[in-house]
């Protein structure tokens, strides 16, 4: 048995798919099941149930799976503090940042955090923010771009700045004539929003007054992964829509079919800040990132 080996497992564990698992840990399937079946047999216990279509935890599993993640974190906490006390600006930085802001603030900041500091080697995860505090509490990535507040009292946020919001309409929309956009506009928008798991989704209907999400009935169920696409159907004619600020610089803006409005109002915007475990070792790299 050996760290990998526990690697292996949760990373089943966390996909309940082999494949996916294989990939996330580079590793081809044949090599990730070979070494899964052999800390089963070196345990002497079943911890995946496999069929052909599903992969699931047997409650042994589960408990093993458990204690192999305080494994594997106190093993990376180790390896961490012993980084730190040798130079907290050098070696792997692991940084997370949701899909709405990595596009547009990691690529400009790169250039000047290498100049800062050549030997930090910046690993990127583009994820939605539950699955980044989750990586984050599992020790598997360091630091998190994320939109706060968020409900994680284990975890620390140190704010960044606030983001407003833009409206993206078709160029032909009734607001295309006014002059100044007020709340109650937003609320008769028809809006079209990201798919749930994506908390810029929630952020636009808390500026614009949902309280819940429109029904397919209404606009028809029309949800995008991505803010490109998300203008494409604006542009399209499907709905409208808000953007953070940082999109609006975006190649797709250049669409003749949508018209890009500034929001005058105090409470349309997000606040963006850089999640991090308390028990984080290497503050300066941390404080060297929050101020490029």
């Amino acid at each position: 048995m050996n760290l990998r080996d526990l690697k292996y497992a949760i990373a089943v564990a966390e996909t309940r798919h082999f494949g996916k698992a294989a990939e996330r840990c580079f590793v081809s399937q044949p090599t990730l099941s070979g070494q899964i079946k052999k800390l089963e047999n070196e345990l002497g216990v079943v911890i995946f149930e496999r069929t052909r279509r599903w992969v699931e935890l047997t409650p042994i599993g589960g408990e093993i799976i458990d204690l192999a993640r305080k494994i594997v974190e106190q093993t990376d906490a180790l390896t961490l503090l012993a980084t730190a006390r040798q130079d907290p600006l050098s070696g792997p930085l692991r940084v997370g940042a949701i899909p709405t802001l990595s596009p547009y603030l990691i690529p400009p900041i790169l250039k000047p955090l290498k100049t800062r500091c050549p030997q930090l080697q910046l690993v990127l995860y583009e994820e939605i923010t539950d699955t980044l505090l989750r990586r984050l509490r599992n020790h598997q990535i360091d630091i998190a771009l994320i939109a706060t507040p968020v409900d994680e009292s284990d975890l620390d946020a140190f704010p960044l700045f606030d983001e407003p919001f833009w409206l993206v309409h078709p160029h032909n929309h009734p607001l295309a004539s006014k002059n100044e956009i007020l709340h109650k506009d937003l609320h008769q928008l028809d809006l079209l929003l990201l798919a749930d798991g994506h908390c810029l989704a929630q952020q636009v209907m808390d500026v614009c007054g949902w309280e819940h999400r429109p029904q397919p009935q209404e606009m028809g169920d029309i949800q995008a992964s991505s803010l490109e696409t998300l203008l494409q159907l604006v542009g399209a004619g499907f709905g409208s829509t808000l953007v953070p600020a940082l999109a609006t610089h975006g190649p797709w803006m250049t669409n003749s079919a949508i018209i890009t409005r500034k929001l005058n109002l105090p409470d349309a915007y997000r606040r963006i800040s850089l999640a991090f475990r308390r028990s984080f070792p290497r503050r300066q790299a941390l404080e060297v990132f929050a101020h490029i």
